[in-house]
Formats: C-alpha cells, sequence, structure tokens
C-alpha cells in the first residue's frame, strides 16, 4: 500500500526518482526500494514524503491516496470522450459554414438574379444575403469555440 502511494504521488507530481530522492534527501535507490516494497521509510523520511506531496502520513500511509486518484482518473476518462465529440462537432460547423460561404459566393457569380431574390424576399434591415453571410460566419466561429475549448 505504501509503496504503491509513493509511487503513484510521484508520478501524479510529475516527479523522477531522483528528484524525488534530491527533495527528501535520500538517494534513488531508497526510492526504488520504497516503491517496490521491499523496504519502507523511516518515520522522518515519511514525514519529509508527506511535506512533499501535501498530505498527512496518514494519508501516505493509508488506502486514501489511490482512492484520490483513481476518482481523478474516472473523471478524466469521462471528459475525454466529451471533448472530442465536441471537437468533432466544432470541425462539422466550421466545414458547413465555409462550405456554405463558398457555395453562396459561387451563387452570387453565376445568378446573380437569385441574389437580388434573397434580398427582395427579406424584411430585415439588413438585406439578405447579409443576413445568410452572417449565419455562415456565425456557424463558423461557434464551430472554432468548440474546437478550441478547453476545460
Amino acid at each position: 500500500m505504501l509503496s504503491e502511494n509513493i509511487y503513484t504521488l510521484r508520478r501524479k507530481h510529475g516527479l523522477s526518482q531522483e528528484q524525488l530522492a534530491e527533495k527528501i534527501g535520500v538517494s534513488r535507490q531508497a526510492i526504488s526500494k520504497w516503491e517496490g516494497g521491499l523496504s519502507t521509510p523511516e518515520l522522518d523520511k515519511l514525514k519529509a514524503l508527506s511535506e512533499c506531496f501535501q498530505i498527512t502520513i496518514d494519508e501516505l500511509t493509508g488506502n486514501q491516496v489511490m482512492r484520490a486518484c483513481d476518482n481523478a482518473a474516472q473523471e478524466n476518462e469521462g471528459s475525454a470522450p466529451r471533448k472530442a465529440r465536441e471537437s468533432k462537432i466544432g470541425i462539422w460547423l466550421c466545414f458547413t459554414g465555409a462550405v456554405c460561404l463558398i457555395a453562396f459566393g459561387i451563387l452570387m457569380v453565376i445568378r446573380p438574379s437569385s441574389v437580388s431574390q434573397i434580398n427582395e424576399s427579406s424584411m430585415i434591415t439588413l438585406n439578405g444575403t447579409g443576413i445568410l453571410i452572417t449565419l455562415f460566419v456565425l456557424l463558423m466561429l461557434l464551430g472554432m469555440i468548440l474546437i478550441l475549448k478547453r476545460k
């Protein structure tokens, strides 16, 4: 249990065995033995470990560290598919907005009369083409927000 906690906490804090050894004043081999369960740290070293990881000695020697790390891992596993799904939706929205803008631009060049009909059918002060262009740009912006969103 203690050996697993030391290993888990060291990895969680992004430390190598050598870096942790330097922080608490022991050799890298001592850390390796503790993590492998071949030896147990003395009380003063347990205190140094708990201060380094900012937890109590009870937490270091108990089962609480593993549960907390398991909960954090489960939360990360749940958010990864959600982020991937949001990113895919964002890419789709950007792509759709870009295709619509391009198609609308081609329509304006090929059939200017159809653009006139869109403008005439609009009841809003902003003409019909302006509304469509604004809608397509907003679609692309929404897509980019979903792609770049970080939590």
